[in-house]
């Protein structure tokens, strides 16, 4: 699951429009995950628009952006971690049409999710059968 706080009318357009599936993509790349309709379908993303006034800091008013990520523990290594900020990072500032030197404007927080603590479709997410799906998926290709 992958969250994207952003003050309303900061993103382009187009930015708007893709931002949510990017992000997705993103997450399940980084993951690990096979690009199957599968996962696909079970990567949800989120877009949080704040009203105006409601996020600024001690020093202006300029937009930020929180990109709050939750994945099972231990399923991104430090280098995906990395990997998933340092993109999803990019991927947010060209959504709003800044660049790099707005970098700081952009926090990426990873939230890993226990064993026994996801629950889905009335029951508790098992991720280590969902970690043999997605193996089995990547070895039919």
């Amino acid at each position: 699951m992958i969250e994207l706080t952003a003050p309303a009318g900061s993103l382009t357009d187009a930015g708007r429009k893709s931002v949510q599936r990017d992000l997705g993509a993103l997450l399940l790349k980084w993951e690990g995950a096979p690009d199957t309709a599968f996962f696909r379908s079970v990567c949800w993303t989120y877009l949080h628009e704040l009203p105006a006034g409601a996020q600024t800091t001690g020093e202006d008013d300029a937009p930020r952006f929180r990109v709050d990520v939750r994945v099972p523990t231990g399923v991104l290594s430090d280098r995906r971690k990395a990997g998933l900020v340092q993109d999803a990072t990019a991927l947010v500032l060209d959504a709003a049409g800044l660049g790099e030197g707005d970098a700081m404007r952009v926090w990426v927080l990873i939230h890993e999710q226990p064993e026994g603590t996801w629950g889905a479709g009335g029951q508790i997410v098992n991720f280590t059968e969902l970690k043999a799906a997605a193996r089995a998926a990547q070895a039919e290709r």
